[in-house]
This record gives structure tokens, sequence and C-alpha cells, in this order.
């Protein structure tokens, strides 16, 4: 389910994208935000968001998403890159063995299709874990700041 936002907005770290990932869970109905939600969010060449995509709507604990649900809307939209995040309803943001070895898939599959993944953000109550931010990627995301951008 594609997600539209209010305004155009370009990424420039991923505080911004846990802080509208966020606003989009408060959203919902208390009953939902109690699941774990897998969302993709593709990246123009400037680092535009040119879409928001819940690839899938879990349970209480778990969310698996297989790489062609998180890369199919990806392609269909010409993407050149992508961020992928998840909340976990139980609070805390670190991330698990499981996790980590879908990030390593998810990446790898980007890998092959020439779509970058940048980042991958796990959500908690209070805080977030940003792969890249923690180096866990292989790569840091280039932060650049401007007027307008989140």
């Amino acid at each position: 389910m594609e997600i539209k936002l209010k305004e155009e907005k370009r990424v420039v770290s991923a505080e911004a994208v846990a802080a509208i990932l966020n606003e989009i869970l408060k959203s919902e109905e208390e009953i939902d935000r109690e699941k774990e939600h897998f969302w993709s969010i593709g990246l123009t060449a400037n680092n535009h968001i040119k879409y928001i995509d819940l690839v899938h709507l879990g349970s209480v604990n778990q969310c698996p998403c297989h790489p062609m649900e998180i890369y199919r809307r990806a392609c269909i939209k010409g993407v050149v890159s992508l961020i992928v995040a998840h909340n976990h309803p139980s609070g805390s943001p670190k991330p698990s063995a499981e996790d980590q070895r879908a990030t390593t898939r998810l990446k790898e599959a980007g890998d092959i299709l020439g779509i970058k993944l940048l980042d991958h953000i796990v959500l908690g109550r209070e805080s977030y874990y940003s792969f890249s931010d923690e180096n866990a990627l292989g790569r840091s995301v280039v932060r650049v700041k401007r007027g307008g951008d989140i």
C-alpha cells in the first residue's frame, strides 16, 4: 500500500525518516500500531522521496518480507536507491539476528538490481536504530542539509 505524503520531502538523515514513519504510525488505530510494519522508501537521484510503501503488516513480533516484495515497486517506479524500515512494537529498536540477516539479503538483492540500499531503520517507541549510522551496511550516508530538506 503506497502512502502519500502531504509535501515533497528530501531525505538527509535516518532521524528524519524515523520521524516521518513515526507520524504515519501515530495516525493508525492503536491495535494496528501494536503490529510490526515493514516499509520501503524509494528515492530519486537527489534523495527525494518518490514513494513510501507499506510492504507488509505483520504480527506483534514478526514481519517477514521477501526481497521481491520490497524491490517490486522500486523497479516499477524506477528509483535509484531505497531505504527500508520496520518497527518493533516491543519498544526496543535493537535489531534481531533475523533483522541483520534480512538487511544483508536486501543489500545483496539491491546490488544485483542496481538499486542501492541506503539504510535499514528499526523504530522503537522512543528511539531508532540505523544500520547506516552504525556502519552496518559497509558505508555511510552522506548528509546534506538545506532548507526544506528532512
